[in-house]
C-alpha cells in the first residue's frame, strides 16, 4: 500500500475546537497560548483512496499553530515545528508529505523542510493552480463571460500560486492585472510574462482600484485578514478565492447577490475515502493541495514536487494529467463551506442582464 501524510493546522483558534471541543469556551488568546506548547501529533488516519490504477492510505498530522502565529512568530521556531510534524509522518511510514495552508507559505515554501526530512515533500501548489484555473474557466462559461475579453485580476501575484496562475492566464486573456504590495516583484513577473507570451500585464499595489474594474478575480494572497469587501466589486464579477484564510469577506456573499464567489481548489477524491477528520467539506472531497499528495503517492512518485516560489507550467500540466488518470476532478462550485445553487447562479446572471439593459439605456 502506498502511504502519504499531510500537515494540517488550525486556520484560526476556533478551528482548534473542531478537534478539541472542550476548548470551545476558551478565549482565542488562551487557545493560541496553549497551542504554542503542544507538539505536533497524529490527527487521523485516512483510508479508502482508490483510483483505477492504485490505492493509498495516509495520515493527517497536526502542527498546532494558527495562521496568525505562523506569520508572526519567529520563522525558525515555526519551521522547526513543521519539521517535527514531518518526522511524525516518517515514523508512521509515509513516503511523501504534503504541506497544508500556511505550512507551505512560511520560510522558503518547503525547501528547508524537505532538506531536514527523509521523505519527499510537496506543497500541493501545482494542483491548486490547475484546479483554481479550471474552476474559474467553468464559472466564466456558466455566467457567459468571455475570458479572452474580460478584465482579469490576480490578487497576490508575487506568490508561487499567483505567479503561476498569471503565467498561464496570460496565454488565454487580453487584459491581465497583477496586484501585490511589492511593485518591483510585480514588474519582474510582468516582464517574464511579456517575454513568454507578448502580453503586457498591468501591475499595481492598489488592490481596491484593481478590484473595482475586474470581471474575474483570482485571490491567492497570504494575508491573515480579508481583503475583498462588498463595495469593492462590480456587478457580475467572479471571484475565485484560493487563499486560506480567505481573502474574501463573508459580507460579500451576504450583501452581494450579483457577484459569484467560489472557492478554488476543492476536488472530489476517487474511492470511498474516510479522512477521519471533519474539515468542513462534504464526504469524499478535499483541497487540491491534499489531493496532489495523494496523486503522487498513487503514482509512486516519491519526489519533492511543488517546492519553493517558482512553479513551472510543466509541473502544473503534469499533475493535472495525473489527477485525471487517477480519477480526481473538480467538486463543483462551493462558497463558504456550501455548494453554490443553480438558483444563485441564475440570480447573478439575471443581475448581469439587468445591469446591461440599464447601461444600454444610458441609465447607469
Amino acid at each position: 500500500m502506498e502511504k502519504f501524510a499531510f500537515v494540517v493546522h488550525p486556520i484560526t483558534a476556533r478551528d482548534f475546537c473542531r478537534k478539541f471541543p472542550f476548548a470551545k469556551n476558551w478565549s482565542d488568546g488562551f487557545i493560541e497560548g496553549v497551542m504554542r506548547f503542544i507538539p505536533p501529533f497524529k490527527v487521523s488516519h485516512i483510508d479508502g483512496v482508490v483510483s483505477p490504477h492504485n490505492q493509498t492510505e495516509g495520515w493527517f498530522v497536526g502542527c498546532p499553530l494558527t495562521s496568525r502565529q505562523m506569520v508572526e512568530m519567529p520563522e525558525g521556531y515555526v519551521i522547526k515545528k513543521i519539521i517535527k510534524a514531518g518526522k511524525i509522518a516518517e515514523k508512521l511510514g509515509a513516503k511523501i508529505i504534503g504541506l497544508g495552508a500556511f505550512t507551505s507559505v512560511v520560510g522558503d515554501a518547503g525547501i528547508t523542510i524537505a532538506q531536514n526530512l527523509n521523505i519527499a515533500v510537496t506543497t500541493g501548489n501545482s494542483y491548486t493552480v490547475a484546479t483554481a484555473l479550471e474552476g474559474t474557466r467553468q464559472a466564466a462559461k456558466t455566467l457567459g463571460i468571455n475570458m479572452e475579453r474580460a478584465n482579469v485580476v490576480v490578487l497576490g501575484a508575487t506568490g508561487s500560486i499567483g505567479a503561476a496562475c498569471a503565467q498561464i492566464l496570460a496565454r488565454e486573456v487580453r487584459y491581465l492585472t497583477l496586484v501585490a504590495r511589492n511593485e518591483a516583484k510585480l514588474e519582474k513577473i510582468a516582464g517574464q510574462i511579456f517575454r513568454a507570451t507578448g502580453l503586457a500585464a498591468k501591475v499595481t499595489a492598489n488592490t481596491k482600484g484593481a478590484l473595482k474594474t475586474a470581471d474575474i478575480v483570482i485571490a491567492v494572497t497570504s494575508a491573515v485578514d480579508t481583503l475583498i469587501e462588498p463595495e469593492d466589486l462590480k456587478t457580475g464579477a467572479i471571484v475565485c478565492d484560493v487563499a486560506r484564510p480567505r481573502n474574501v469577506s463573508r459580507r460579500v456573499v451576504e450583501a452581494r447577490d450579483d457577484v459569484l464567489v467560489i472557492e478554488g481548489g476543492v476536488v472530489e477524491v476517487p474511492g470511498e475515502v474516510d479522512f477521519g477528520l471533519n474539515f468542513g467539506f462534504p464526504p469524499r472531497t478535499a483541497y487540491a493541495c491534499m489531493a496532489e499528495t495523494m496523486i503522487l503517492a498513487l503514482e509512486k512518485r516519491y519526489e519533492n514536487f511543488s517546492l519553493g516560489r517558482d512553479l513551472t507550467v510543466k509541473q502544473i500540466e503534469t499533475i493535472e494529467q495525473l489527477a485525471t488518470k487517477h480519477g480526481f476532478r473538480l467538486a463543483g462550485f462551493r462558497s463558504f463551506e456550501r455548494a453554490v445553487t443553480s438558483q444563485e447562479i441564475e440570480g447573478v446572471k439575471e443581475k448581469i442582464r439587468a445591469r446591461a439593459a440599464l447601461l444600454k439605456e444610458g441609465i447607469c
